[in-house]
């Protein structure tokens, strides 16, 4: 009954079993093999870009990182969800990285809001030397809050980046659960919808420490390519990483274990929903959930070896895996019930 984090699963077998393959012989290293090659067009295809750029890195944070760093200049501030993942979990890291700042925008469970964006880049005055300016805008799909900005919602986001000549980051961690949640393809809900940049979480589906940075506009790429090498985040043995998104795209497992890991979302949500004094936020679309727990439940139900974090003093947020099972989420419904 693990439901700290998705990042805590175990890597799926065809994960092991391409790092496996890609542990023969020698290949070229920081990138320069046909094993990453391979990767890259497997990428390119599945967002239906064929000149994007690809990159991979190892974690989430320097994804967004050296992302932002690219597009946003060192006088430049980033918007952001005042509960972003770059805001709240990244230990200033992108303050560091681009040498500018981040500017919160409000918006409910977890979304910006369209309107209230268009007014925090005005209010920076474009033009102005005594003001920060405006360098890009970062969303993140699936949110913090478990929510999904849908295709539509990602629209009204870029068009109000575009409006201001801003380039839109996707910081897609959970971005398999956005996809498996919204039915929409990764190019709609990415490129199409208007995003110029993604960070393709891959670790939070099962990888071992692997993520990808793509650049529907390859212009700024060899920016970051520098950045990438700069920062010390150019892999030597680069097909170690590529090789996991390789297998785990090829036979559509990505996908179909970020709709699995939504599912068991789906079936706790269902069951606790059901227990007196017990509530669900209904706001979550995909693995995350957040549940208002007695204390006494919360109690009993770590004591019976549920792991799980609380936000407050009552809420419990449940985040499912690929790796989550039935038995896992029906056992946890019934300790909360008993």
């Amino acid at each position: 009954m693990f439901f700290a984090s998705d990042n805590a699963a175990p890597c799926p077998p065809e994960v092991m079993a391409a790092l496996s393959a890609v542990n023969q012989g020698f290949a070229m290293p920081y990138g320069n093999d046909a094993h990453t090659a391979r990767a890259v067009q497997v990428i390119r295809d599945l967002f239906e870009a064929p000149e994007a750029a690809v990159y991979f890195v190892s974690t989430g944070t320097v994804a967004n990182c050296l992302s932002l760093a690219t597009v946003s200049p060192l006088w430049g501030a980033v918007f952001c969800h005042t509960n972003a993942h770059v805001q709240e979990d990244e230990c200033g890291a992108p303050e560091v990285f681009t040498g500018g700042k981040l500017l919160l925008v409000p918006g409910e469970h977890g979304r910006m809001c369209p309107e209230a964006l268009d007014k925090a880049i005005r209010g920076q005055k474009p033009g102005v030397v005594h003001s920060v300016q405006p360098g890009a805008v970062t969303l993140t799909n699936i949110t913090e809050g478990g929510t999904l900005y849908t295709v539509e919602q990602t629209r009204a986001i870029a068009a109000v980046a575009k409006a201001h000549g801003l380039p839109l980051h996707l910081d897609g961690a959970r971005f398999a659960n956005a996809v498996a949640a919204s039915g929409a393809t990764p190019a709609e809900l990415t490129w199409k919808a208007g995003v110029d940049i993604v960070s393709f979480g891959g670790t939070k589906g099962g990888l071992m420490g692997a993520e990808a940075v793509i650049f529907f506009n390859p212009e700024k790429a060899f920016e970051f390519e520098l950045r990438r090498k700069r920062s010390g985040h150019l892999f030597s043995k680069t097909r170690y990483l590529a090789a996991q998104f390789e297998g785990w795209i090829a036979q559509g497992q990505w996908l179909t274990h970020a709709a699995h890991a939504n599912a068991m979302a789906a079936r706790l949500a269902e069951g606790l929903a059901k227990i007196p004094g017990v509530a669900v936020a209904p706001e979550a679309a995909a693995n995350i959930l957040f549940v208002k727990l007695p204390e006494e439940t919360v109690e009993k139900l770590r004591e019976a070896g549920a792991v799980f974090y609380l936000r407050g003093d009552d809420y419990a947020r449940l985040v499912t895996s690929w790796a989550t099972t039935e038995d896992d989420c029906d056992r946890f419904i019934a300790l909360a019930a008993a």
